[in-house]
């Protein structure tokens, strides 16, 4: 809970009359390790006295040298934003601005800027394209280019922390499994970060000699990057932590990078890479990106997770803190099995092989939408998802036109999602040869290629799942018991893939057992 002291400042510096310029109002926002009150035209920001292992405001003097630190450092992007530091006084037991008196609390002071010009803002108004990214790329360019080199004990030691970094995530997120994330995703994505620092350990090692590890921004993110007509300022670095700051240049970008895919504009995001790419001279970058980008995504999961638990933080704020968590650690995966670029997973196999249970933990995993032929073939014929026809409404709504139709529109929607920058995950038997040909085809005009999952299973863990589809009123598909051998039989073995382009999955077990066992098998192909 928040002790007396402290929600008697809080209560002091959210009170317009406390302030000897007279705003017409405050407001108070907060982080997992700050309150900032906006009382225009000023910013004010108090550090929370706590320690978090990777930062320690636990005492009055530690909070002090930070602000001192928060200032100098974000002058570097933001030179006129940060005023400097006040402390907050007691004088005959009551608070006030600065002079005279016991200081109880120390405040960066900022200048309030144009609101209409954060980067958030003019995206959501669609005033956003490679343009405005050539701006902050070229801003950028030059602030690393300036800054000098690091003591060689530093860089030496940036790889381990890095990887340091990663498990701390790891261990933290651990303690919302269940809450943001599933024990399956966390495994995943700690399992591809675990392997790409074992396979890419001399690239990773040749960014410490060649100088790439230089003093960065470290929270690089679209809320912190504000551009209007005159200039790009990019304020609130991390300047509670050396280590986090002082970090390979693609990984201070590749904050930017993921947070441009995490709200819908992998183009920008594409558009970025290059040119820093090519600006700085730095290829690497490209091979690097997926892994930086998932552990940034890792980090703001951890941070929002860590907020929505906050003691201060109300119940909406919480909840809306705790969907950001869900939809990073999303991210995060998907960097995992499928990198950024775009992506389809097609889940196939016999009838009850568990491929659309699987499909359905993949689209819930990731956040990818699943496009089932079942779905679609109701769908199109006008049937409810959830009833089972009758054996001649059966006949017609499994006649070759309507598989024919379907497929179709299966290949349709994988097309359009594609278009719009999503991954696409298809939930569908492919037991012809001439219909996975034909998806290939599409996917191969739109320049995509396609990873086939196929799904197996006992013929007795079949034949259960199938008795048992009589009694579940959420079954789409009419297949049952008697269907077996007669859809068995008509199943073509995609002989065809090779295993560059396919993976078997026995699915046999638990759902979350498979389910984990598949993701390894992602992270790794």
């Amino acid at each position: 809970m928040i002790c007396a002291a402290t929600q008697r400042l809080l209560d002091f510096l959210s009170d317009k009359d406390s302030y000897p310029h007279q705003p017409p109002e405050v407001r108070m926002v907060q982080t997992h390790a700050s309150w900032v009150f906006i009382a225009p035209p000023f910013v004010y920001k108090i550090k929370k006295p706590v320690s978090l292992g990777f930062l320690d405001f636990s005492t009055l003097e530690l909070r002090h040298e930070d602000c001192k630190r928060e200032v100098a450092l974000n002058r570097r992007l933001a030179e006129d934003v940060y005023l400097g530091i006040e402390p907050i006084c007691e004088h005959e037991g009551r608070l006030h601005f600065g002079g005279y008196g016991k200081v109880v609390e120390w405040m960066v002071k900022m200048r309030q800027m144009d609101p209409r010009y954060f980067l958030p803002e003019l995206m959501e108004k669609g005033e956003v394209g490679t343009r405005e990214m050539d701006r902050i790329v070229e801003r950028l360019q030059r602030f690393y280019a300036t800054q000098p080199p690091l003591p060689a004990e530093e860089v030496r030691r940036a790889n381990e922390h890095l990887r340091q970094c990663t498990e701390d995530n790891f261990t933290t997120a651990a303690e919302f499994v269940g809450e943001s994330l599933s024990q399956q995703a966390l495994d995943a994505v700690a399992h591809y970060t675990r392997e790409f620092f074992h396979k890419e350990r001399d690239l990773l090692e040749s960014r410490l000699h060649d100088g790439w590890i230089r003093d960065c921004h470290g929270d690089l993110h679209l809320d912190h990057i504000h551009l209007s007509p005159e200039a790009v300022r990019i304020y609130d670095c991390i300047e509670f932590n050396t280590d986090f700051r002082c970090i390979d240049v693609a990984c201070d970008i590749a904050f930017l990078a993921m947070d441009l895919d995490f709200n819908g504009r992998a183009d920008l995001a594409r558009h970025l890479v290059e040119r820093f790419a090519v600006l700085l001279d730095d290829p690497g970058i490209r091979e690097l990106m997926d892994f930086h980008k998932g552990y940034r995504a890792c980090v703001r999961g951890k941070v929002e997770s860590l907020h929505a638990n906050a003691e201060t933080v109300k119940a909406d704020e919480k909840e809306a803190s705790l969907q950001l968590a869900r939809r990073y650690f999303q991210l995060a995966l998907r960097y995992a099995v499928a990198g950024s670029g775009p992506c389809v997973f097609v889940f196939m196999g016999k009838v009850a092989s568990g491929k659309s249970a699987l499909a359905e933990a993949l689209g819930k995993a990731t956040g990818w939408a699943v496009h089932s032929s079942d779905r679609l073939r109701k769908t199109l014929a006008g049937t409810p998802l959830n009833q089972r026809g009758s054996e001649e409404e059966r006949e017609a709504l499994y006649a070759l036109a309507m598989t024919q139709r379907t497929y179709e529109g299966l290949f349709e929607e994988a097309v359009a999602a594609l278009r719009n920058g999503e991954g696409v995950i298809v939930d569908a038997t492919f037991s012809k040869r001439e219909h996975r040909d034909a998806l290939k085809e599409r996917l191969k005009a739109e320049g995509c290629g396609v990873r086939w999952i196929e799904a197996h299973a006992s013929e007795a863990v079949v034949c259960e799942r199938l008795k048992g589809r009589d009694d579940d009123g959420g079954v789409v598909s009419d297949a049952r018991l008697e269907d077996y051998k007669r859809l068995s039989a008509g199943y073509e073995p995609p002989d065809e893939l090779g295993s560059e382009e396919k993976i078997s999955v026995l699915a046999d077990g638990s759902l979350d057992e498979v389910f984990g066992a598949l993701l390894r098998q992602l992270v790794v192909w």
